[in-house]
């Protein structure tokens, strides 16, 4: 199918040609980003579909923050665009886990590292978070992890 970025500037197209101006704006800012970070550093660099993948996540991200905080100051209009943003964004990204398959990772990371206490909540973390791969927020991971460590 060729890479993630390809795939975004394909569907990109295809936006602007059925005139969806929801996907074709939410499509231009994630290409945006994606670019960005491309050049971000020393050198310009294509990103690896991994790295594409955690730029997307990262715009996703954003745009649950930003619906929650319009949704708090009364401004649903603006909090229903971002949600409808971030689920367009949703369609590129891995589906995410539960938090009895959080629990179920990392518990399975945490006996493979053979990490037991509080005191190696940062190996703990990175154990975690390699094996959950992008597939669950940090936030999530850590919570599991600081209840498993206890």
């Amino acid at each position: 199918m060729g890479t993630l970025k390809d795939r975004l500037n394909d569907d990109l197209h295809t936006a602007m040609k059925a005139r969806d101006d929801l996907t074709t704006s939410t499509l231009r800012m994630a290409l945006s980003a994606v670019r960005t970070a491309e050049v971000a550093g020393d050198a310009a660099r294509a990103l690896s579909d991994d790295e594409v993948l955690a730029v997307l996540t990262k715009e996703a991200k954003k745009r649950r923050e930003a619906a929650t905080a319009f949704s708090g100051a009364g401004r649903a209009e603006q909090a229903a665009k971002e949600v409808a943003e971030g689920e367009v964004l949703d369609r590129y990204l891995p589906k995410q886990l539960t938090d009895a398959e959080i629990a179920e990772i990392v518990t399975q990371a945490l006996a493979a590292a053979g990490i037991t206490g509080k005191a190696q909540m940062g190996p703990a973390m990175k154990a975690a978070q390699s094996a959950v791969a992008g597939r669950a927020e940090g936030g999530r991971v850590a919570a599991e992890v600081r209840r498993q460590l206890v």
